[in-house]
């Protein structure tokens, strides 16, 4: 059974697992189209955040002989839920199910001298397992990359796709010691169900260490972009955007994800290959034998452009609403005369409107998919479009184009609905 089966790690963890010929649960938060990528798979729908009770495992982990918990949150309210009490429920589920094994996929940074939540519930979640009276296994990989990316990588590539300069955190100097996804996942059917491997902590890294610096220029190099010329970022400032990432929920910094950079990411090389059995391959071979197509590129380039879009629209209508509210007066008396409406019905269609903008600007905020909030926000332009259309058909020749802007508008929306989703 694979917890977090839906997220970066957790599907190149179930595909090597099937490889191998393991009869596999993914357990997922959302089941979206997965079952139909991964027909060969059974999942399970769990809300992992209100799986704290021992009985909401009980029947789940019936026939299960191994569980690879691959769940994380790396900020958010949930994360003690996640980390620590979803986790205990499991356990004391899997020893009335005879369990075998628990593999745990923490991280290498968190550890009780990094000052975060995150590290601190993912220690508490460590020691839960150790003292669970089952055969556990912990992996606590450096960042780890792969064809796709999540996290990290991601923000890695991002930051290697800006124009003209690369943005430098401090000096740049914070080590990481990068493991390709498949060679983790490679790590964990090496572990599973090996009694080698019972009760004992490893850090799965690559073979070479690197700065940040020096990852920064690889990326750049790969993805084509050209020489890099970095700008150094104070820290505090750094210490500042990550805050603002905190405060919009989803951004692309956040305070957590900044000290577990500079907490230091390494780890001896030699070790890991030792323990596994293998040699994990190295990011510049990894590089190397995956060229950067026109997908990885455009990924580099609107991974701050899809936070930067979704702050616009939420823009977009809150200024709608004020002006509905304080500045449209004429326009609506004009709107409620064409469609032959009473007078009396331009105020409740002028606060009405503004406060359906008001709500869809909190819908965009909330919706972390995209989904909902895209074909609302198309719904509702294209009806303003229509009715304002309808009741005074000579604005479409207003040369400000105030309706003809409304057509880049719905582009906007249907382009965040596009690239939203970064699971």
């Amino acid at each position: 059974m694979v917890l977090g089966a839906g997220g970066f790690i957790g599907r190149h963890v179930m595909v090597a697992l099937l490889a191998a010929g393991h009869d596999v649960v993914g357990v997922v938060r959302t089941m979206a189209d997965l079952p139909a990528a991964f027909p060969q798979i059974r999942f399970e729908q769990v809300d992992l955040a209100d799986a704290t009770d021992a009985q909401d495992w009980r029947a789940l982990l019936q026939g299960v002989d191994c569980v690879v918990n691959a769940a994380g949150v790396l900020r958010g309210r949930q994360m003690e839920a996640i980390h620590v009490a979803m986790p205990t429920a499991l356990y004391d589920g899997a020893i009335r199910a005879g369990v075998r094994q628990i593999i745990l996929i923490s991280a290498i940074s968190a550890r009780d001298d990094v000052y975060t939540d995150y590290a601190r519930s993912k220690c508490a979640g460590e020691e839960a397992l150790r003292a669970s009276g089952l055969a556990w296994t912990i992996l606590r990989p450096s960042l780890v990359y792969g064809d796709g990316s999540y996290g990290g990588t991601s923000l890695i590539r991002g930051m290697a796709g800006l124009p003209f300069v690369t943005p430098l955190p401090g000096d740049g100097r914070f080590a990481f010691t990068p493991i390709h996804v498949r060679d983790l996942a490679q790590g964990v059917v090496r572990v599973c169900g090996n009694p080698v491997f019972y009760d004992r902590t490893l850090e799965p890294v690559g073979p070479n260490t690197y700065s940040l610096r020096d990852l920064l220029g690889r990326y750049r190099a790969w993805l084509g972009f050209g020489r890099t010329r970095f700008l150094a970022i104070p820290m505090p400032l750094m210490r500042g955007l990550g805050r603002l990432g905190d405060v919009a929920g989803d951004g692309p910094i956040a305070t957590n994800s900044l000290v577990q950079l500079v907490a230091g990411n390494a780890g001896d090389s030699a070790a890991y290959a030792k323990a596994i059995g293998r040699r994990p391959r190295s990011l510049d071979d990894a590089l190397l034998a995956r060229p950067a197509q026109v997908q990885d590129r455009w990924h580099a380039r609107l991974f701050f452009l899809a936070p930067a879009i979704k702050a616009m629209l939420v823009l977009l209508w809150l200024v709608s609403a004020w002006l509905g509210l304080f500045h449209a007066q004429e326009e609506t008396q004009r709107v409620v005369a064409g469609l032959g409406m009473p007078q009396g019905a331009a105020l409740p269609l002028r606060v009405g409107s503004s406060l359906a903008d008001i709500a869809v600007a909190a819908l965009v905020v909330l919706d972390r998919r995209a989904r909902w909030s895209t074909m609302i926000q198309i719904a509702l332009v294209v009806a303003y479009t229509f009715t304002i259309s309808l009741a005074t058909p000579l604005v479409w020749l207003d040369p400000l184009g105030p309706l003809f802007k409304n057509l880049p508008i719905l582009l906007l929306i249907a382009t965040h609905g596009a690239i939203g989703d970064r699971r």
